[in-house]
């Protein structure tokens, strides 16, 4: 057995919290029975969560307050005036802490790469709870610092322990820096669809579709540079998963993970070919009527959220319930330049009769090809 510090370590709770009590102690009357079971799958902040919430759950607290935290100062500590740490705990990726003061307990957790935070706060009562999150947190966060040439992007998952969300800066280029990488017939629409603003949304789906190589996923980045002032970008690490899970979808759809509360969000989902191909319904059960409903369904009517999709296949290939007229925002066919456009881009001949796409076009300016291996004819029949 892995870890047998953790396996079947079972703490059982029957009239008060005997484990807790030397941490912590609750008051034993009227305790709410628990039961806590960790294994090799849980973490020494997994225990902290246990401890935070012990006299929550035995009825002494009788208020919870959380707030979440952007950027947080160097020197912020996170905890208010007067706070006794009685747990501290360090991984790869945070730092937390748990404190108790009089009538409260905190746990504050703080990821080291991008400074990002939460606090939680049990007290006795309401008052209580509010004013010591207010010591821990007013003033800690440090101003937005978002450059020009960045945006933020919020990166989603399902763990272990349900739908996870983190943020990255990433570099997102404006339209004009772009424009000349993308054949003509495309750079039109997706000039227009720079210039959308939330006045002007005629649906809430959008389609990027064409052959790998040919600058999709730039496109959707210079729209998150477009559209920054009004909309929050997300991207979707395992859209197979949200569209699978009800739970996951409601939590990414209605979440309030805003970074700056901004009036719509874009959800990025990329090559999803088996989502919205034509035999969609028979190969992926209800995962296409749930993204159908995020966009103009019910669940799309309480939420301002757009969805952009990008696929390999051919237009003509997807799920007509995709494409019909009124439910899509953009379909926009990004694919190879044509060979006139080519040459121009690349400043020489050297194109091929059928064109090419804009990865095809930096490797032959920059003289880049793949490392291969040469391999001597071997006949069959002489290896396993």
């Amino acid at each position: 057995m892995s870890n047998p510090s953790w396996i079947g370590i079972i703490f059982g709770v029957s009239q008060q919290l005997h484990v807790l009590r030397n941490v912590i102690q609750p008051d034993p009357a009227s305790v709410l029975p628990v039961r806590l079971q960790f294994d090799d799958a849980d973490s020494p902040i997994d225990v902290l969560d246990a401890l935070l919430i012990a006299r929550f759950a035995a009825g002494e607290h009788k208020a919870a307050h959380t707030k979440s935290l952007k950027r947080v100062r160097a020197e912020a500590s996170l905890l208010p005036v007067g706070a006794t740490v009685i747990r501290t705990v360090q991984d790869e990726n945070r730092n937390a802490v748990l404190a108790v003061g009089e009538g409260w307990v905190a746990l504050t957790l703080l990821w080291r790469e991008n400074r990002n935070g939460s606090v939680t706060v049990t007290a006795v009562d309401d008052e209580l709870a509010a004013r010591v999150l207010a010591q821990a947190t007013d003033g800690v966060e440090e101003p937005p610092t978002e450059e020009q040439g960045q945006v933020t992007m919020g990166f989603w998952h399902l763990g272990d322990h349900g739908p996870r969300r983190r943020t990255r800066e990433i570099d997102a280029p404006t339209w004009p820096e772009i424009s000349r990488n993308y054949p003509s017939n495309a750079a039109g629409a997706i000039e227009q669809l720079m210039a959308m603003r939330p006045g002007k949304l005629a649906g809430r789906l959008m389609l990027l579709h064409g052959p790998p190589g040919t600058g999709k996923t730039t496109v959707l980045r210079a729209l998150a540079q477009a559209w920054r002032e009004w909309c929050e970008v997300d991207c979707v690490l395992d859209p197979e998963r949200l569209f699978g899970s009800p739970t996951y979808l409601m939590d990414v759809a209605v979440s309030d993970n805003s970074d700056d509360k901004k009036e719509w969000r874009l959800l990025i989902l990329e090559d999803c070919d088996e989502l919205i191909s034509g035999d969609a319904k028979q190969s992926t059960g209800q995962a296409l009527s749930r993204l159908l409903n995020l966009t103009d369904g019910l669940l799309g009517q309480g939420c301002r959220t757009l969805v952009a999709i990008t696929t390999n296949e051919d237009l003509s290939r997807l799920h007509p319930a995709v494409t019909r007229p009124g439910r899509c925002l953009a379909q926009i066919e990004v694919g190879a330049m044509p060979r006139h456009e080519a040459e121009a881009w690349l400043g020489r001949p050297g194109v091929g009769p059928e064109g090419a796409t804009l990865a095809e076009l930096f490797a032959l300016r920059n003289n880049l090809a793949p490392v291969v291996a040469e391999v001597d004819d071997m006949p069959t029949g002489m290896y396993l």
